[in-house]
């Protein structure tokens, strides 16, 4: 959730932002990545500063923003026959 959040206000403040600002934004995103997903990604056995290490970091925190974005269920139809839709 705090990942989405940084990632949310990122885009708000990148309209705002030098390229040099938004290069170092999102160094001190990758930084919390890491400070996050690394010790887990240790722990699963991967050697730390190589490909699969980053990879594991990447789709850990993929899968946490994807869990964690919001989502609207949108249900129509009659009683007995319902279809419903997840956004």
């Amino acid at each position: 959730m705090r990942t989405l959040l940084c990632l949310a206000a990122a885009v708000l403040l990148a309209g705002c932002a030098t390229p040099a600002e938004r290069a170092a934004q999102i160094e001190r995103e990758i930084d919390e990545m890491i400070q996050v997903y690394g010790p887990a990604c240790d722990r699963l056995g991967f050697r730390n500063d190589t490909d699969e290490w980053r990879n594991c970091i990447l789709r850990l925190s993929a899968r946490d923003t994807y869990y964690t974005r919001p989502t609207t269920t949108t249900c129509f139809g009659r009683r007995g026959f319902y279809h419903c839709t997840l956004f």
